[in-house]
């Protein structure tokens, strides 16, 4: 039988048993198959990879592999621009946006929170999910391994951790997000986009405390949500500083 040499790099080693991960090991195959099924067979999502090189050559995923064959397989690359020799996704996405399943609800909420476009139901069923990943050039977030092998789907993240911090954590990191925050700027409810408004405008739909201490206010024109510098907005305050160190006159 056909096999191949097959080694798999940093986090893509999750996905695999104890005894295949960060060496190099044998795989049998049979008949023609590509690159791309022989990675998902062995259980790594392809929009984990974001490099293959096959004897050292990089290829996309429909090469087909051959006898003998040394395949090398690599996942995102947060330091180093690999654009030169990158096959697998010839264009890739201009804005972060994304798009949880729905066992993400919190970490939905803290990616608004943050400011990323963010699309979340409770509802949503795989087949829409990768739907609205594809059509609308969103990140799929999900812990289903599976939803991330459909082919459908080009661009994805197995959330690893089950507290939402820390799967907070893990998306700012594997998407190099710590720069691009703004937080504050988003609904947490509808994921519209916050707009300033006088206090006038609102000042009919606020407690008399609230009238009385603040001043600033923001609205969302999708929801009608009001938002203000309260308990709350400094409890989100204070998670942010503690992910990122940001100095007390930024992340406002």
């Amino acid at each position: 039988m056909p096999s191949v040499e097959m080694r798999f790099y940093e986090e893509l080693n999750d996905f695999l048993p104890l005894d295949r991960r960060k060496i190099a090991f044998t795989q049998a195959f049979r008949g023609r198959i590509s690159v791309k099924d022989l990675v998902e067979s062995l259980g790594v999502p392809h929009t984990e990879i974001d490099l293959i090189l096959v004897n050292g050559c990089s290829v996309d995923f429909s090469y087909l592999v051959h006898d003998g064959d040394r395949i090398s397989v690599y996942p995102v690359f947060e330091a180093l621009d690999i654009t030169p020799v990158l096959r697998l996704r010839p264009r890739p996405l201009r804005v972060t946006r994304f798009v949880a399943d729905i066992h993400l609800g919190k970490l939905a909420k803290h990616l608004r929170m943050l400011g990323f476009d963010t699309l979340y139901r409770n509802d949503y069923q795989d087949d829409e999910l990768a739907r609205i990943s594809r059509r609308q050039g969103r990140i799929l977030l999900t812990r289903d391994c599976g939803l991330l092998k459909r082919n459908e789907v080009t661009h994805g993240y197995w959330i690893r951790s089950k507290s939402p911090i820390e799967q907070l954590q893990e998306v700012v990191r594997r998407f190099d997000l710590a720069g691009a925050t703004t937080p504050f700027s988003r609904c947490l409810t509808c994921n519209e986009a916050l707009s300033s408004v006088e206090k006038g405008e609102v000042i009919d739909r606020l407690q008399e405390e609230t009238r009385e201490v603040f001043s600033e206010f923001r609205t969302c024109r999708a929801c009608g949500k009001i938002y203000w510098p309260g308990s709350h907005y400094q409890r989100m305050q204070n998670l942010i500083d503690r992910l990122f160190g940001f100095p007390d006159n930024q992340a406002k």
